[in-house]
């Protein structure tokens, strides 16, 4: 049967051919469980027309969204999966303010899902595809430590000028350093100059992808800070 949730958004980020939107259920007590609404499409992005609201606006972090879903579809680790009814708009409900977000931060007391593999400008951002069998969720809002943004044409020695942000962080004792798929951010750190750029005071949500070529890689999804709160992106 069809059913509707709200969610506070803390992800919305870019996907091939779409977003990959996640946060957490709205419930009369608070928040509850994390979702991940998805499409009936194979790679299960949301597209612009699917996560629209009716006056034609796309959702933001921080917006409380009520959505139409038909199904849930959890995938291996992926068990947030909610597949959405995109016969409907989404319809904003509100927006949080940041006092609203530091009593949904998590404690990831180990490593996060699985550390030791690495991609070539990565450090502890994947995970092999052998191992996925081993979580049930994969999403997190984190408080990290010492995050900094990092700008970057990281394949330049090999021809391809692409520039690309990343995030590095500590997290109970561990280091990461992730890709950022954080759409406005993204925008907003490429436009400096190559670099390394110190955040305070910020909360990420990461997000375990899909697999590619072997692994799933966790990503740097969402990035909220107290001054993003204030300003629609």
């Amino acid at each position: 049967m069809p059913y509707t949730k709200t969610i506070l958004c803390l992800a919305n980020s870019r996907k091939p051919g779409g977003h990959c939107v996640a946060g957490r259920e709205v419930v009369q007590q608070g928040f509850d469980a994390w979702v991940r609404p998805v499409s009936s499409r194979a790679t299960r992005e949301v597209s612009d027309d699917d996560e629209r609201y009716r006056d034609g606006s796309l959702p933001h972090l921080l917006d409380l969204i009520e959505i139409d879903f038909e199904i849930a579809v959890p995938d291996r680790h992926q068990q947030e999966n909610h597949q959405i009814d995109d016969k409907h708009y989404w319809k904003r409900c509100g927006i949080a303010s940041w006092a609203d977000i530091p009593g949904l931060v998590e404690d990831v007391s180990g490593e996060l899902w699985l550390n030791g593999s690495s991609s070539t400008y990565g450090e502890n951002d994947r995970v092999q595809e052998a191992n996925l069998d081993r979580f049930t969720r994969s999403l997190y809002l984190v408080e990290p430590d010492d995050l900094a943004l990092i700008v970057a044409e990281e394949g330049a020695q090999f021809g391809d000028p692409r520039r690309r942000v990343r995030a590095a962080f500590r997290l109970s004792g561990h280091s990461y350093t992730l890709g950022v798929t954080d759409l406005p951010i993204e925008q907003e750190y490429l436009a400096k100059p190559n670099g390394r750029y110190r955040i305070k005071g910020a909360l990420v949500c990461v997000s375990l992808g899909e697999v590619f070529h072997g692994y799933a890689y966790k990503l740097a999804a969402g990035i909220i800070t107290p001054q993003r709160t204030g300003r629609r992106q």
